[in-house]
């Protein structure tokens, strides 16, 4: 796509040096323009799928200069550093949970469950778990869009009822489903909605998302939590 562009910008520049402002369908490089052209539509036609994937949605562009605005107002205002711009903004959509309460559940879970005590014992959970999130969507396994629909539901509270405790030999998380905010379900793009809370040697969080698998071989243990136990949380983009 890049050095289809750039073709056209080159192009550009003969026809302007030659014709001025005369327009690309007269002049001495009408062929040139229409075979340009045609390539241009049939790279934009193959990458459709991830043009459309990268676009922000209109209303959350709106709704995230209006606060930019509402933040000068009251002085809060700081220029982005050069960095973040460099890195990029949103990378994925999460619903961000307070440590002491996730904790506080574990605690408890380990005191009722012989099974989760003995798996607990010899992990200091207070290391392990620094920041706790539900991720919602991810840029580059959902697309931007998906990750950006998010925006009307930015920084609100979000109640997460956590169901159940799943470990395996590496891993632990808890399966938690987002709630309502004002009355619209926030629904997580990830098929196993969950809080990654351990991970062994060799591990990764990503690979949290196998324990579902990883119980139907008989390779995890499920620990179910009976009501479910609602922990609210703020949505956030990382």
């Amino acid at each position: 796509m890049r050095s289809i562009v750039e073709e056209g910008i080159n192009l550009y520049r003969l026809h302007t040096n030659k014709h001025g402002r005369l327009e690309s369908t007269k002049g001495t490089y009408v062929k040139e323009w229409v075979k340009w052209e045609k390539q241009l539509r049939d790279i934009l036609l193959g990458n459709a799928d991830y043009l459309n994937s990268i676009q922000v949605p209109f209303e959350f562009a709106v709704k995230e200069v209006l606060e930019q605005l509402k933040a000068i107002a009251r002085g809060e205002y700081a220029a982005p550093s050069s960095e973040k711009r460099k890195l990029g903004s949103i990378v994925f959509a999460a619903i961000s949970l307070p440590v002491p309460e996730i904790l506080g559940l574990l605690n408890d879970l380990a005191k009722k469950d012989p099974k989760v005590g003995d798996f607990l014992k010899d992990k200091s959970m207070e290391s392990c778990i620094q920041k706790a999130h539900i991720t919602l969507a991810h840029k580059r396994s959902h697309g931007v869009t998906a990750v950006a629909n998010y925006g009307s539901f930015l920084h609100q509270k979000v109640p997460v009822d956590v169901a159940a405790l799943l470990f395996s030999e590496k891993l632990a998380a808890l399966e938690a489903e987002p709630g309502s905010v004002e009355g619209e379900k926030v629904n997580s793009k990830n098929p196993w909605p969950h809080v990654t809370i351990w991970t062994g040697a060799g591990a990764t969080a990503k690979d949290a998302n196998t324990l579902p698998h990883l119980l139907s071989q008989g390779k995890a243990t499920r620990i179910d939590i009976n009501p479910p136990v609602t922990i609210t949380g703020t949505l956030e983009f990382f």
